[in-house]
């Protein structure tokens, strides 16, 4: 069963997330945001693009732009260039979730692949996808900035989400939910 309170609880977790990891990103110096590290991408600059640009994208797709960007392909502006990118997508990204139609949660979504071919997935699961895209790199992010001698990291983890923001989910359905499994 589709349940919208469900997606727009994980667009919310999503976008609360990254503006946590935007902060820590506003904290770091150039040479931080610069080093050179071995992870799936070579430094927390790429892989902060990676995230913006992969929650950008997304949005594209579901709006049917003609020409979505992937900012991960040659993005040459500065860290406050691409953090403003950054907080415009992820609202962008819960806003469209907040206001999607119900009845259009099995609808399919085409998207094209950063190195050419066409997918196709129903919204529900791009939207699956994509927190969990995000949830994937932030973690690498973690690491990425402790390898850069920043600490000043908090949990970013779903279920701290959930605990320190109670009002995302009557605790009746989130009950409900739990004795189901």
């Amino acid at each position: 069963m589709m349940n919208k309170k469900y997606f727009t609880a994980l667009a919310q977790y999503n976008y609360w997330a990254d503006q946590i990891a935007i902060e820590w990103l506003n904290q770091i110096s150039e040479e931080q945001w610069n080093l050179i590290n071995v992870s799936s991408f070579s430094s927390i600059k790429h892989t902060a693009i990676h995230i913006a640009s992969a929650e950008k994208v997304w949005i594209d797709f579901w709006t049917k732009v003609s020409d979505p960007v992937y900012l991960s392909v040659g993005f040459k502006g500065s860290k406050d260039d691409l953090i403003e990118i950054w907080k415009k997508s992820s609202a962008g990204l819960k806003d469209f979730i907040e206001t999607y139609p119900d009845d259009k949660y099995m609808e399919q979504v085409s998207f094209r692949y950063p190195g050419g071919g066409e997918g196709h997935m129903e919204f529900w699961q791009t939207i699956s996808h994509i927190v969990n895209h995000s949830t994937y790199h932030r973690g690498q992010l973690v690491t990425l900035l402790r390898q850069a001698q920043f600490t000043r990291l908090s949990s970013i983890d779903l279920a701290t989400y959930y605990i320190t923001n109670k009002n995302t989910m009557p605790d009746n359905e989130l009950t409900e939910r739990i004795e189901k499994h």
